[in-house]
């Protein structure tokens, strides 16, 4: 039975991963690095240093730190986000449909914390999550399971138990090898893509999911 909810925070509970693009292109460009939307389907789930570790080890430039530009993009990204986020169809209601079950939900995110805690407080969802994890603290991000294992840990429940939303197929990855149900909510232009179908159950969005998935997922 599930007893506890686990959610991704960039492009499943807020609109951002056009602000992460956007963010990323203004900053690499500094130093002479071009991003093209194909450059950024590979990184979903990332931990915005393995990126900046990525482009640094493809195209080494002078002049800052990777740190510092790590530090830029995430400046700019939460300036994005306090000034364009929009939380993504459905995410009020599907935090209420949990509230109204009791369950205790928490978010794992690759994100570092500044950016989980700017994009929660801009939709006002704050008051609904136990806890909020970022991958910064693991050696790992996703695909890696690491901040999913932290997260059902600090839940106190065993993995069969929890239940994982995702938007990204690093994601996804992450979720399943963290033994966890999984719900997977593509962008829509993925979503026909067969990897997505590992997932327990596939929607186009959160407004989709109601009881009748939940009883499939706890039958």
């Amino acid at each position: 039975m599930i007893g506890g909810v686990i959610f991704d925070l960039d492009g499943l509970l807020i609109d951002s991963e056009p602000l992460w693009r956007k963010a990323e292109r203004k900053v690499f460009s500094k130093v002479g690095i071009i991003l093209e939307d194909g450059d950024f389907e590979h990184f979903t789930g990332y931990k915005i240093s393995e990126v900046v570790s990525f482009w640094y080890g493809h195209k080494p430039w002078s002049g800052p730190t990777q740190l510092e530009i790590e530090s830029e993009i995430l400046d700019e990204l939460i300036r994005l986000i306090q000034t364009e986020g929009k939380p993504k169809p459905g995410v009020v209601e599907i935090l209420a449909f949990f509230e109204q079950k009791k369950l205790p939900m928490v978010v794992a995110s690759s994100s570092p914390s500044r950016v989980i805690g700017a994009a929660v407080e801009k939709m006002g969802i704050s008051h609904y999550f136990k806890a909020l994890y970022s991958a910064e603290f693991e050696k790992y991000g996703k695909p890696h399971p690491a901040v999913f294992v932290t997260a059902i840990e600090g839940l106190g429940l065993s993995p069969k138990d929890c239940l994982i939303f995702e938007d990204s197929f690093n994601g996804l990855i992450a979720a399943k090898a963290a033994r966890a149900k999984t719900v997977s909510v593509p962008e829509n232009n993925l979503f026909e893509q067969a990897r997505f179908d590992i997932a327990d159950i596939k929607l186009y969005s959160l407004l989709e999911f109601g009881q009748e998935q939940w009883l499939k997922l706890n039958s």
